[in-house]
């Protein structure tokens, strides 16, 4: 019995931690981490700025076209694997995450004062924020890349 509820308790362990590193398509596709110690850790270690995307995945319209016009295309990647680590901070009311994720997610939403979504937080690699973006961001990668650029800048 004893030996059962160890085996339980490790499975639900690494299921945990596979959540919080993969929690959807679009994290494992584009390098999108949920973790957002790993990634301040990462930044810092890189030289790279940080985007926190705020997002509601399975059901907010501009997040959706965000996602689909920008994060997906090609030059939007190449971009984000040069010069930054990217972070999905989701409220997703269809997808399941872990209790810990959530939790997480709750935490960096009270901690950066996100009121909508979408929301960009640009950190640089030291994890102070330098941008940020409430609402749909228009231009597709070269919108995207333009306002990186200029925060980066100042």
């Amino acid at each position: 019995m004893l030996s059962a509820m160890k085996f339980i308790a490790s499975l639900l362990t690494v299921l945990v931690a596979s959540t919080l590193t993969l929690s959807n398509a679009r994290a494992a596709d584009a390098d999108w981490q949920t973790d957002y110690k790993a990634a301040l850790a990462q930044a810092a270690k890189e030289k790279k700025s940080v985007l926190l995307d705020f997002t509601g995945s399975d059901w907010c319209g501009w997040c959706i076209k965000l996602d689909k016009e920008t994060f997906s295309e090609s030059r939007f990647k190449n971009f984000a694997k040069n010069n930054l680590v990217l972070v999905e901070v989701d409220f997703p009311q269809k997808k399941t995450q872990s209790a810990e994720l959530k939790e997480q997610n709750e935490a960096l939403s009270k901690q950066y004062g996100v009121e909508g979504f979408p929301t960009l937080v640009l950190l640089n690699s030291e994890g102070k924020e330098i941008a940020r973006n409430v609402g749909y961001l228009p231009g597709g990668p070269d919108g995207f890349m333009k306002w990186v650029k200029a925060a980066e800048k100042n």
